[in-house]
């Protein structure tokens, strides 16, 4: 008989004290697979009623928990840099990246950042939020979000499986106790409410949770990836209603000589706005709640006016053209602009590396990857990143509350896209990881993620640590690097194995000079990347001058900046960037210009 590794006899002996404790009149088994035993992305399969093995198929690893490697992962591990020493090699030495950025190894590099990445999530997906096994529903129904790791077994002794308390804790004690900002703290990488907006912009195209299924994780989003459904709407009737069915067009109105998204008289689609909210700032958008905030729809804005300008473009190049190749052909193009800023700024930005970011599918084109994307449950919770918002907000001199901010699309009309530009690119966002740093108006978001993940089962941080090659932490000193805190949190939760994803991603302590802690980098980048590269338009059946209308249209696509995005659609070029201004030059107000 196969002798039981370490782990077997620790998941037998915790068995039978569950057993012989004082719940002993309950005869009933405990699932062995709430131990979570089996390592290294072994998958635990349960027997009769307290057997397990772990299928260990292509992870590298046997033995009866996946714990001992074989010869080539034995090496691999030998060889490979721990994600701290990755991380600080990516953020330091910058006369090396001046090297490396203006010759051949950038590609080899960013090659390198793109398949390890992506590599983690699998493809197609494998659990969702209804079965913590593999089954036909699981690819097939997309109305499911996916997820990486299978649901907390439902016949668990504990809510986290067998470790911490009998009950969760208190929802909105977490929230006054971990998350309520005590005093702002800017974050220390210089990011701003430039990028604030975007984040919020852009992953609201796949970001769409169905609230009227509660627990289930349902999605309302169509498609899972960047599909501009956020400019177009997510479905065909909302998108026939937002074009002008001229010229590939989208409807607008012009106010003040400048172009702006039409109201609700114009465009019968449903949009998310107070009762008695007047009609004529009832602007219509893409996605039915980017009216709450001026930052959204002054985004909205400025991708509306690009798209009516590609499509002059394109008409002009290609006069037989008819309205619906126009709008294809430019949505295209606008998809590509998308995945390129982000790639390029916005996770430049977030990264904090020294690599320059580079989009250039063909880097794929001779490795192993998959053209596809689902979007999964633990991608969307932990990419709540509500504490980038201020305490107030500062536009030409004057400072606004969130009572006069949130919907009040008429911010937008009067100061103009370029003053809006202008001050969010000049004002610093949030700290996101540490805790203490999310402001009172958005609290209940924090409220709501913790609670979706409970009903959704979802499994202890420790695990997705793990699932993303990290090492588990042993206690909660070691994870927040505060005595108060990991004081309170081990109260709550008696045991570091038990705390929740949500609560692990936000509170980690963060990286020196950081944004956040290791475990967002490490688990949000590959989402991310595989997301953002897995798009159709990436792949080389896609990836010509013909799908963007010709070089034109490719180029557009190839070279887009953020600047680009905003000063070829406005009068005059305002200070815009991810990162407020690096110094004194950058800081001064900026004359009107039409240079880029």
């Amino acid at each position: 008989m196969k002798e039981f590794s370490i782990l077997s006899i620790w998941v037998f002996f915790n068995l039978v004290l569950l057993q012989s404790s004082s719940c002993a009149a309950d005869s009933s088994v405990v699932n062995p697979c709430c131990y979570y035993p089996c390592q290294n992305s072994g998958v635990c399969v349960r027997f009769g009623t307290d057997r397990y093995e772990c299928d260990c198929t292509r992870t590298g690893f046997s033995g009866d928990n996946c714990t001992a490697p074989e010869f080539w992962t034995r090496v691999r591990l030998l060889l490979k840099p721990s994600p701290s020493v990755v991380h600080f090699i990516l953020t330091h030495f910058q006369w090396f990246w001046d090297l490396v950025n203006n010759s051949f190894l950038r590609d080899t590099i960013m090659r390198l950042v793109l398949t390890v990445r992506s590599d983690l999530i699998p493809s197609p997906p494998t659990y969702n939020t209804k079965y913590g096994y593999l089954n036909w529903e699981s690819f097939y129904n997309i109305s499911y979000y996916t997820r990486l790791l299978p649901p907390v077994p439902e016949d668990c002794p504990l809510p986290m499986g067998t470790k911490g308390k009998p009950v969760l804790p208190d929802i909105k004690v977490l929230a006054e106790k971990f998350f309520r900002r005590k005093k702002f703290r800017p974050d220390p990488q210089g990011t701003n409410l430039m990028f604030a907006f975007m984040a919020q912009h852009f992953t609201h195209q796949f970001f769409k949770t169905n609230h009227e299924v509660p627990g289930l994780g349902f999605t309302k989003a169509l498609g899972h990836g960047v599909d501009a459904s956020n400019i177009y709407g997510d479905d065909l009737m909302r998108q026939f209603h937002l074009r002008l069915h001229k010229d590939g067009k989208l409807k607008y109105q012009i106010v003040k000589g400048e172009m702006y998204p039409p109201t609700v008289s114009e465009v019968p689609v449903h949009m998310v706005y107070p009762e008695g909210f007047p009609p004529e700032q009832r602007l219509v958008i893409g996605q039915e709640l980017f009216g709450i905030l001026p930052g959204l729809t002054m985004y909205a804005t400025i991708w509306l006016r690009e798209h009516n300008r590609v499509c002059d473009i394109l008409k002009a190049e290609h006069p037989t053209w008819d309205d619906e190749q126009l709008f294809q052909t430019t949505r295209l193009i606008i998809i590509g602009e998308i995945i390129n800023i982000i790639i390029e700024e916005y996770v430049q930005q977030l990264s904090g590396y020294m690599l320059s970011m580079k989009f250039d599918p063909t880097l794929l084109f001779n490795t192993r990857f998959q053209y596809s994307n689902r979007i999964a449950l633990e991608f969307c919770h932990l990419y709540h990143w509500h504490p980038l918002m201020p305490d107030s907000f500062l536009i030409d001199g004057e400072e606004i509350p969130y009572s006069q901010f949130i919907y009040n699309t008429s911010l937008l009309m009067h100061y103009g896209v370029e003053k809006l530009v202008d001050a969010f690119s000049r004002q610093p966002a949030g700290q996101i990881g540490g805790g203490h740093n999310s402001h009172e108006v958005v609290l209940k978001v924090a409220e709501m993620v913790i609670r979706e993940s409970r009903a959704a089962r979802v499994q202890p941080f420790n695990e997705y640590r793990k699932k993303f090659n990290l090492k588990p932490y042993t206690s909660f000193y070691e994870f927040t690097g505060e005595i108060e805190m990991a004081r309170a949190l081990e109260e709550l939760y008696g045991d570091i194995d038990a705390l929740e994803l949500y609560m692990g991603v936000l509170l980690e302590k963060t990286r020196p000079s950081s944004i956040f802690g290791e475990s967002m980098v490490e688990m949000g980048a590959p989402f991310s990347l595989k997301g953002l590269m897995g798009n159709p338009i990436c792949s080389p059946v896609y990836w010509k001058p013909s799908t963007f209308g010709g070089e034109t249209g490719f180029d557009i696509v190839k070279t887009a900046t953020l600047k680009k995005l905003v000063c070829l659609n406005t009068k005059w070029c305002p200070y815009v960037d991810f990162h407020v201004p690096r110094n004194e030059e950058e800081a001064k107000p900026r004359k009107p210009s039409t240079e880029l």
